[in-house]
């Protein structure tokens, strides 16, 4: 590269008008790639965005050096797996790139975890993405860490299901109105009882978005163990690679989980509880009704299980 004939200006030095300290000074949405760690121990490439941003401490000083922010961040995570110890290490490397201009740093990360699925039934596999937020911020006193996920599944409300089934055993009834009396009776009983309905056909999209804090003494980042924990207690998680038989066992789940969105909720929020890294959680469930031109939601909060 040549050498410049004259020192370049930098009015970054200049004393700032109106000089007052400022909380957040950087970019947002830099396009990088990000590495993850996958199943098998090794890592992965994956395309991401980021916002990173330090505070502006300083009253007097004009503005910060944004540009060694972007090429320390570029390189860090491009180098290693994403931890709760190399955000530690990105962020105080950030500060400290400021030359006592700043006392804290956030960064946030957007990215998609793509995570293969079983079909239910065949020997068919798929590819889901899991959109993934993940905000640390590093400031005098602690690393704090929260991420963000959504889950899709599949939504049938119980109240439907059991107008359905009373339907059911009336038309029954009235087709079989001169059959023996005993036996209608009964067979209308089963109609109408949660047995009468084996499966459903696929209701209304729904969706979980989640946000906890962290405790952040772990070495990993439990995006894959959550993602799996409030699908397993959903029971109902969208699918991917499909065949008839995939689609009657998931008819059979969706009868075997009917859930108002309150039910729905209390099943997310029973994940995080139990989970040894969540500190803190904030939970909402949509179902995108398809009787209603508006959707039922549920939002739930608490605390996670005590650290061990």
């Amino acid at each position: 590269m040549a050498t410049p004939l004259f020192a370049l200006p930098d009015v970054a030095d200049d004393a700032a008008h109106a000089a007052r300290a400022l909380d957040w000074v950087g970019m947002r949405g830099i396009a990088l790639p990000l590495r993850l760690r996958s199943d098998d121990g090794t890592t992965v490439l994956v395309p991401a965005s980021a916002d990173i941003g330090v505070d502006l401490a300083k009253a007097d000083a004009r503005g910060i050096h944004m540009s060694r922010l972007y090429l320390r961040l570029q390189d860090a995570l491009a180098a290693e797996a994403v931890t709760p110890g190399g955000l530690r290490r990105i962020l105080e490397d950030c500060i400290a790139s400021q030359a006592g201009l700043s006392t804290s740093a956030r960064l946030t990360l957007r990215y998609q975890q793509l995570l293969r699925r079983p079909a239910l039934a065949s020997d068919n596999a798929g590819w889901k993405a899991y959109p993934i937020e993940i905000d640390s911020h590093m400031g005098p006193e602690r690393l704090a860490i929260t991420l963000a996920l959504s889950v899709d599944y599949s939504s049938t409300c119980p109240a439907s299901a059991a107008l359905a089934r009373q339907a059911n055993a009336e038309r029954f009834s009235a087709d079989f109105a001169n059959a023996a009396p005993s036996s209608t009776q009964v067979v209308h009983d089963w109609l109408a009882s949660p047995r009468g309905l084996a499966a459903t056909p696929h209701a209304q999209r729904s969706r979980a978005d989640v946000r906890v804090l962290l405790r952040t003494a772990f070495d990993e980042l439990p995006v894959v163990a959550l993602i799996d924990g409030i699908e397993h207690a959903l029971g109902t998680p969208v699918q991917t690679a499909v065949k008839r038989e995939d689609e009657q066992a998931f008819a059979r789940r969706n009868a075997d989980n009917l859930m108002f969105c309150e039910d729905a909720a209390r099943r997310v929020a029973g994940v995080l509880v139990a989970h040894d890294r969540v500190e803190r959680f904030d939970a909402t469930v949509s179902h995108f009704e398809s009787l209603h031109a508006h959707d039922a939601v549920a939002r739930v909060s608490g605390s996670g299980a005590a650290a061990g």
